[in-house]
C-alpha cells in the first residue's frame, strides 16, 4: 500500500442498493433537523452539510441487510445514529475548544459555545424523536443508554487529560464509551430495523464493539502521522489537548517514558514544538506501530464474531472494514 492510495468506502461497499438508501438517508438528516427557526436550522446543521464519513449511518444500512424487513426504518436507524454523532461533535468541540471541524469553522468557532451547545442537545433531541416516531421503544432505550454510555466515557476522558500516569485500560474504558459504544448500536439498530433473529442481533453487535475499538486506534494513530489537510484539522490535536493515546501510553510505560514525560511536563495545552518532538519520538520508536498491532488483534475478534453470520452479501464487506480502516493509516504515512 505504501506509496498508494487507500480504497474508498464506495469502492470497498460495491452494493448499490445500499449507496441508494444512504442518498435517502441525507436528504433525511436535512429534514429530522429542520426547525420552525431558520437560524436553528442554520447552526443545527452546520456541521452536518460540512460532510463527514457517514461511517455510523452506513453500518447501521449494511446491517439491515440480514434481516428479513425491506423497509426505510434502518433508514430512519441511520439517520438516528449520525444525528446522536454529529450532535455530540458540537459538545467535543465546545469541550476541546476546538477551532475546525471537518475542514470547516466549527460551530463555537462561529457562533460561540452557547449556541454550539444547543445545536447539539436539539440534533440529540431529534434523534430521539425518530427513534420514536419509525423505529419502536427497544431502539429508543438503546439509543438512550448508548448516549449514556458516550457521555460517561467522554467524562473518564476529561478526568484523564493531562495525566501522564494512566495506561491502556483506561485508554479502553474511553474508547469503549465515547466510540465504540455508538458504532456498535449502530449496527445493532439495523439489524433490528430490519427484523433480523435475536442471536444474529447479538453477533453483530459483538463484531461492531471490536470494530469500533479500531476504528478510535486508527483514528488517533491517524492524529500521529497523517497532514492537517488529511485530518480537516490540525495533526497532533489530541497531544496538544492532552489527550493521550495508546501510542503515546505504550512509549510512557517503555524505557524511554521519562524522556515523554519531560516533554510534557508542563500539562495542556503543550506547544507545537513539544507536540511535533513527541510526534517525531512516537514514529521513530515504533509505538504507533504497536498500536495498529492491537488494532489488528481487533480486527481478528471482530472476524471470528462474524463465522455464526449467515453469507449474505454484505458479509464479505464486514470483513473487510477492519482492513479498510488501518489501510487509511498505512495510506495516510505514505
Amino acid at each position: 500500500m505504501i506509496g498508494m492510495q487507500a480504497p474508498s468506502i464506495q469502492e470497498l461497499v460495491d452494493i448499490p442498493e445500499i449507496w441508494d438508501r444512504m442518498s435517502v438517508l441525507e436528504g433525511r438528516l436535512l429534514e429530522a433537523t429542520e426547525s420552525e427557526d431558520p437560524f436553528l436550522t442554520k447552526v443545527a446543521q452546520h456541521l452536518l452539510l460540512a460532510g463527514g464519513k457517514r461511517f455510523r449511518p452506513l453500518l447501521a444500512q449494511l446491517a439491515g441487510e440480514f434481516g428479513p424487513a425491506r423497509d426505510d426504518r434502518p433508514i430512519e436507524a441511520g439517520v438516528a445514529v449520525e444525528l446522536i454523532h454529529v450532535g455530540s461533535l458540537y459538545h467535543d468541540d465546545v469541550m476541546d475548544e476546538a477551532m475546525t471541524r471537518r475542514g470547516e469553522p466549527s460551530g463555537n468557532a462561529i457562533w460561540g459555545d452557547s449556541l454550539a451547545i444547543m445545536a447539539g442537545d436539539y440534533l440529540l433531541a431529534r434523534a430521539s424523536e425518530v427513534a420514536a416516531r419509525h423505529l419502536g421503544n427497544e431502539s429508543v432505550l438503546l439509543l438512550a443508554t448508548t448516549y449514556a454510555e458516550l457521555v460517561q466515557g467522554q467524562t473518564l476522558e476529561l478526568q484523564l487529560d493531562g495525566d501522564l500516569s494512566h495506561g491502556p485500560d483506561d485508554y479502553f474504558r474511553v474508547v469503549g464509551g465515547k466510540t465504540a459504544s455508538l458504532i456498535r448500536t449502530s449496527a445493532r439498530i439495523g439489524a433490528l430495523a430490519a427484523d433480523a433473529p435475536r442471536d444474529l442481533i447479538d453477533a453483530l453487535s459483538e463484531w461492531a464493539w471490536e470494530l469500533g475499538v479500531v476504528f478510535q486506534i486508527t483514528d488517533d494513530a491517524l492524529d500521529l502521522v497523517a497532514t492537517d489537510d488529511f485530518l480537516g484539522k490540525p495533526a497532533g490535536s489530541d497531544i496538544r489537548e492532552g489527550k493521550y493515546t495508546l501510542p503515546l501510553l505504550y512509549a510512557l510505560a517503555s524505557d524511554q517514558g521519562d524522556r515523554f514525560e519531560d516533554l510534557l511536563s508542563a500539562g495542556p495545552p503543550h506547544a507545537p514544538e513539544r507536540v511535533n518532538d513527541v510526534i517525531e519520538l512516537l514514529r521513530a520508536g515504533g509505538w504507533v506501530d504497536m498500536a495498529l498491532e492491537e488494532a489488528a488483534t481487533r480486527i481478528s475478534r471482530a472476524t471470528a464474531a462474524l463465522e455464526s453470520v449467515p453469507d449474505v452479501s454484505p458479509k464479505p464487506v464486514l470483513s473487510k472494514l477492519g482492513g479498510f480502516l488501518l489501510d487509511q493509516v498505512v495510506a495516510a504515512r505514505a
